[in-house]
Order: C-alpha cells, then sequence, then structure tokens
C-alpha cells in the first residue's frame, strides 16, 4: 500500500500560498493511488467471499470489507476537501487579479483627477484675468459715455457754486492726493497703483497675496458691483482667518479693504465696526505705535466725516497725528498730511483758530521738507485761503490766492513783468478797465497761459474758482466773470483729460478725490 507523508504543524504555519497549494495536489495524489489500492483489496475480498462457504470466515471477510469500505468513504472525504482547497486557492487567485486591477484603476483615476484638478485651476485664473479685462473693459465704456456726455454741455451754463447762496460742508474725502494721483488722475480705470503707493507710504503695504484680489476689488466697488465686491472680500477674509488666524496683519489688511466697500455702499454702521476691529488686531500685532493703526484711525476719522460726525472724528485724527509724530517724526510730510485732514475735521466744526494753526504748521513742513513748488505747499495755501474766506477775511485770503497762481506763473513762464503777467493780474486790468473796447484782444494771450499752467491741476483750477467767488464778493464782478468765463471755456480742454473742474460747494478745499485715492486709502 501507499504511504502519505504530512508535514509538521510548525512547519504547515511557515508555508507560503503557493507550498499549500501544491502540498495540496501532492495530497490529493496520494489520496487518489490510496483510494485506488483500498478499491482493489476490496474487490479482491469481495472476490473472497463469494469463494468461501465456511460462515465464520465468511464473517471475517465482511468485516474487513466494512472496514476498508468506510476507509474509502474517508478517502474520498479527503480528496473533496481537498479540491475545496484547491477551488478556493484558484479562486482567491483570481480575486488578488481582480483587486490588482481595480488598484490599478485608482491609480488610473488618481492621475485623472490631479490632471481635472490642474485643468480647473489653469480655467479659474484665465476666468479670473477674463473678468479683470472685461472690467477694464466696461470702465473704459463709461469713461467713453461720460466723455461723450461732456460735450453736451452747454459752454455758458453757470458754474453750481453760483447757483447756491451758501457753501456746504466741506466732505472729508476731500483730501489731499498724492503726487502720483494728481498725474493720474485722468487714468481713472487704473486706481490701484495710487491707493497701493498711498499705502505703502502709510508704513504697511498691501500684501502681495491680497494685491491681485485688492485690485479686482477696486474695479468691481468702482463699477458699483458690490454684489460682486462684497462676497469677494468675505470669502479671502474667510480664508485668511482659516490659514492665519484672527489675529493676523493681513486679516487686518482685508478688514479695512472691506470696510471702505461698505462705506462706498453708505452702511457706515458695519464700516465702522470693521475698521475697530482692524485696529484692534494691528495694536495686537504690530503694536499700537505701528503706522499702520495711525493709517487704520485716520480711515475711522474719515467714516465718521462722512456721517457728519466731525465731533466723534476729532480724537481719531489727533490719535493718528500723535503716532505719526512719534514715529515718523513732527517734521515728516504724513504729518503735514494728517494735520490737513484734522484741520478739516475742525474747520467743518468751526474751530478756526484750530484750523489756521494746523494748516500753518503743515504748510511749514511741506515748505521746509519738500520745496516751495511741491504741489502740497499749492494745496495747503488753498485750504488755509478757504479758511479765511469763510470767515470774511478776505485780504488775507486774497494774498494767497495770488501767492499761489503767481508761483504757477513763475514756474512755467520766469519772472512776473510788463510782458508776463500772472491771470489775476490780467483779471483785475480787466475790473479796471470796465468798458474799454478791445479788452477781449488778449484773451489769446491770456487763454494761452491758462493752458499752460495746467489748469487741469485741482490746485490751480480751484484756486482760480475760489479767486473768483471772493472777487465776488468783494464786488469785483468783471474779474470774477473773467475766471469764471475761463474755468467754462476749458471744460472741454480739461474733460478729455478727465479732470473734474466742477465742486460741491462756493469754497472748497483743494483736491477733490475719488472714492478710492483719498489719503484715507491707506490699508
Amino acid at each position: 500500500m501507499s504511504t502519505m507523508v504530512y508535514p509538521c504543524e510548525e512547519k504547515l504555519e511557515r508555508l507560503t500560498q503557493e507550498e499549500i497549494i501544491s502540498s495540496t495536489k501532492l495530497v490529493i495524489q496520494g489520496l487518489e493511488a490510496l483510494k485506488s489500492e483500498h478499491n482493489a483489496i476490496l474487490h479482491s475480498l469481495v472476490e473472497t467471499i463469494k469463494c468461501l462457504n465456511k460462515d465464520e470466515v465468511a464473517c471475517l471477510v465482511h468485516e474487513k470489507s466494512s472496514l476498508l469500505r468506510k476507509s474509502v468513504e474517508m478517502i474520498e472525504l479527503g480528496l473533496g476537501e481537498a479540491q475545496v482547497m484547491t477551488a478556493l486557492a484558484n479562486h482567491l487567485s483570481t480575486v488578488e487579479a481582480e483587486k490588482q486591477k481595480l488598484r490599478a484603476q485608482v491609480r488610473r483615476l488618481c492621475q485623472e483627477n490631479q490632471w481635472l484638478r490642474d485643468e480647473l485651476s489653469n480655467t479659474q485664473q484665465k476666468l479670473q484675468k477674463s473678468e479683470q479685462t472685461v472690467a477694464q473693459l466696461e470702465e473704459e465704456k463709461k469713461h467713453l459715455e461720460f466723455m461723450n456726455q461732456l460735450k453736451k454741455y452747454d459752454k455758458d451754463a453757470l458754474p453750481l457754486e453760483e447757483k447756491n447762496g451758501e457753501a456746504t460742508k466741506d466732505a472729508l474725502d476731500d483730501l489731499f492726493p498724492n503726487d502720483e494721483e494728481e498725474h493720474e488722475q485722468g487714468t481713472s480705470h487704473q486706481p490701484s497703483s495710487a491707493a497701493l503707493a498711498a499705502a505703502k507710504r502709510g508704513g504697511y503695504e498691501v500684501p502681495a497675496r491680497l494685491r491681485a484680489l485688492h485690485n479686482l476689488v477696486i474695479q468691481y466697488a468702482n463699477q458699483g458691483r458690490y454684489e460682486v465686491a462684497v462676497p469677494l472680500c468675505k470669502q479671502m477674509l474667510e480664508d485668511l482667518e482659516r490659514t492665519s488666524g484672527r489675529d493676523h496683519p493681513d486679516v487686518a489688511t482685508m478688514l479695512n479693504i472691506l470696510a471702505l466697500v461698505y462705506r462706498d455702499q453708505n452702511n457706515y454702521k458695519e464700516a465702522s465696526r470693521l475698521l475697530y476691529d482692524a485696529v484692534a488686531i494691528r495694536e495686537k500685532t504690530l503694536g499700537e505705535e505701528h503706522p499702520s493703526v495711525a493709517a487704520t484711525l485716520n480711515n475711522l476719522a474719515v467714516l465718521y466725516g462722512k456721517r457728519g460726525k466731525y465731533i466723534e472724528a476729532e480724537p481719531l485724527c489727533k490719535r493718528a497725528l500723535e503716532l505719526r509724530e512719534k514715529v515718523l517724526g513732527r517734521d515728516h510730510p504724513d504729518v503735514a498730511k494728517q494735520l490737513n485732514n484734522l484741520a478739516l475735521v475742525c474747520q467743518n466744526q468751526g474751530k478756526y483758530e484750530e484750523v489756521e494753526y494746523y494748516y500753518c504748521r503743515a504748510l511749514e513742513i511741506y515748505e521746509k521738507r519738500l520745496g516751495l513748488d511741491d504741489p502740497n505747499v499749492a494745496k495747503t495755501k488753498n485750504n488755509l485761503a478757504s479758511c479765511y474766506l469763510k470767515q470774511g477775511k478776505y485780504k488775507e485770503a486774497e494774498i494767497l490766492y495770488k501767492e499761489i497762481l503767481t508761483r504757477a506763473h513763475e514756474k512755467e513762464f520766469g519772472i512776473v513783468d510788463a510782458e508776463s503777467k500772472p491771470i489775476w493780474m490780467h483779471a483785475e486790468e480787466r475790473e479796471d478797465s470796465k468798458g474799454i473796447a478791445g479788452e477781449d484782444a488778449h484773451y489769446g494771450e491770456q487763454m494761452g497761459w491758462y493752458k499752460a499752467c495746467k489748469v487741469n491741476s485741482p490746485t490751480i483750477n480751484t484756486t482760480l474758482r475760489n479767486l473768483a467767488v471772493l472777487y465776488r464778493q468783494q464786488g469785483k464782478t468783471e474779474a470774477a466773470d473773467m475766471l469764471e468765463e475761463y474755468t467754462l471755456k476749458t471744460r472741454k480742454q480739461v474733460s478729455h483729460r478727465d479732470i473734474s473742474v466742477g465742486c460741491g460747494s462756493a469754497v472748497t478745499s483743494c483736491g477733490t478725490l475719488s472714492k478710492w485715492s483719498a489719503v484715507a486709502l491707506i490699508y
């Protein structure tokens, strides 16, 4: 009979799947051989039983044959189990193959998913660029429509201040533009450069990761598309708070941007809350004496000024002034700029003595640090003259207005003499020669001076308008008419450079700015 050798239990535990399958097949072969031998023996015993006659021997043979049948049954059972194990092994192999296929599919799907993510990111970037381009084109379209409307204006229409008997309150937004802003006012579709420059000079530059969003928000706000600008700001604010935490300088910058959007919507309550949060964050992260804290306080003062709450705006302006004096020094140009803001707040409260002090001090700083020909010198003189004019100090106001125009004339044409006179001298000569024929013959020469003297400058334009108001209050109607006539006849020339020559009050502070280019726009 065949003999079968079974591996010990310890060895079975160390067998691999392939070794187990091989051993199972070997066992199957042994069991098949053993089954064949048992069947042969059983067949032999059956034949022997037929030949035997004795009962005892037949009984013994029957007993042996029964044992052999049981043994054959056990062998068949073992064969069945071995075959099941073999089938199970084949099934496991099939399952493992399917598993490998699925893993390969997962890897391929992951690669495709990554590719789709990259494509989505690129598409989003292209979409953002397209939206910026569309916004710029829409802004240019509005600009062209505005220019077309200006052509329809009546050249002989009187300026707004002639129709209003009393001067209205100075808007707190009418602060000083920066040097770049005065030269870039003709490019209103690019408001972000001036705003970023102002922010940098204020001691805290808009971070690079917020710059693109900042420009996009400004474009949407300038178009009045607040339903896009506000959610865009809120989404970026949430992302910054999630990635950098609530107490981070970039979060304060984003709060400032969102507050300015709300301010432009006249949602002053929400804008005020955001600015106070920005002040708290900057004081905590950058220190209470950081320039950006002063910038945010100035923004709050502007906000209160737009609401007519000049009493609340004054201490904010004063604190911003103290911070800038402490950080930058008492003679820094930014200190002079803050002095102008504080003077404007006090002027709207009728505190003219303080207004004169602040303007005179600002004028001294500008003349000392920037020189007599700096635009801020003329602007401060114009503001101070406006203050004098509101108090009825016509002589002091007239001196300052004439100094501004004379300085502008000397800068363009050299010294003043009989052949080269500033425009106010022509106006007074016209007043002195009322009714004399031929006076209009000098119009071309005077108009040439007016063009050459950069009347698109807000300072010169405002000075001429205010001096005309002063002349009219002094009864010098001819001189006032001449200045106003030049203003009206050059409106078309000025408008094609996108310069606004209109003011909302009879006497205005210098520098009417767009809502996004004011000094207050320091983040």
